[in-house]
This record gives structure tokens, sequence and C-alpha cells, in this order.
């Protein structure tokens, strides 16, 4: 089982690693566009050479059209492609400033009550995202610009949500065995995974 959510978790992280790649790579045609076309509109060009000018702006270079929309649908994907990994590992921020001086039992104990709250509000998101999904897929919304439908980014991310939560369980019974048994089931955590 251990195998299986970690191969798991391994591939949401390089999906949404991907992912967040081409939405980079995205912004920056989007951006560089953008900066072509003004520049083809600038008095400063059109002064030097008006025919450059032109030719700039008849290539049709400019921003990508609905790239904030795209860029707005993938982020959430990601977000939620890298939660998995990220509770696998016990990567989340955590301030230990006064559990330090409680005793390995008490923070193990603390550990995996706390790591069984978070696993329940992944799972209430999850449970709400898929609401959400219901209702854009039922009311039939799209973006904007590009008129792609809402539900698709619902859905993508709902997936990655889905992953998370089973990641999530997985991780609180692991806890909760290891602050009872002493026997850990999951992976090093934090700086002890590297």
């Amino acid at each position: 089982m251990k195998t299986a959510i970690e191969r798991l978790a391994r591939a949401m992280a390089i999906l949404g690693g991907v992912v967040l790649t081409l939405l980079v790579l995205l912004t920056c045609v989007s951006v560089l566009g953008r900066g072509l076309n003004s520049m083809g509109h600038s008095d400063w060009l059109i002064a030097l050479s008006q025919t450059v000018a032109d030719g700039l702006i008849a290539s049709g270079v400019g921003p990508v059209t609905g790239d904030f929309e795209l860029v707005e649908a993938g982020i959430a994907f990601a977000i939620f492609a890298f939660l998995p990994i990220c509770q696998l590992y016990s990567g989340h921020a955590t301030v230990d400033i006064f559990t330090s001086r409680l005793s390995d039992r008490v923070n193990t104990w603390l550990v995996a009550f706390w790591d069984v709250v978070l696993s329940l509000l992944i799972w209430l998101i999850t449970w709400r995202l898929f609401a959400g999904l219901l209702d854009k897929l039922g009311n039939g919304e799209t973006t904007f610009l590009l008129q792609f439908p809402m539900w698709w980014a619902y859905a993508a991310s709902f997936v990655a949500a889905l992953v998370a939560s089973v990641t999530a369980l997985y991780c609180s019974v692991g806890r909760v065995a290891y602050a009872v048994t002493g026997r850990s089931v999951l992976p090093p955590s934090g700086a002890d995974a590297t």
C-alpha cells in the first residue's frame, strides 16, 4: 500500500510540475507578445521605422488570448496536485516553538491529531469541490474569453484533490498507528526524507 500511495503522490506531483512549467511558459509567451505589440504601437518605433512597426503589428504578435483563464485553472490544479506528496512527506509548514519542549510521545500524538484534522479538511474541500463540479457541469458556465466549460477546471482539480484525500487518509491512519504502536508505515518526513 505504501508503494502505491507513494507512486500516486509522486505522479501527481510530476503532473502538477509539468502543468506549472507549461503555465510559466504560457505567461512568458504572453508577456513577450504583449511587449512586442506595445513596441509596435510605440511612438519611438514608428518614428524610427514605420515599416518595421507596421510589420510587427501585422504579424499578429500580442498577448495570448485568455492566458489568465488558463493560468487560473492550471494553478488550481497544480495546488491540489502537490498536496499528496506534501502530505505524505509531512512537508507542510509547522511551528514548534511551544511543542519542542514536550516529550517525543506527546509530540507524536500531536502530529497524529493534526494530521487527522488536516485529513478531514482535505476531505471537506474535496467534497465541496465535487459539489462545485456538479454545479458547473449542470449550469454550462464557460470562461469569458476562451469559452471553455468551467467544469473542466473543476474536474481536473477534483481528481487531484481526490488523490490528496486518499493520501491524507493513509497518512492519518499511519500517524495514529505510529502513535499507538511506535512502528511507522510512512516514508521519512520533512528533512529526514532527503
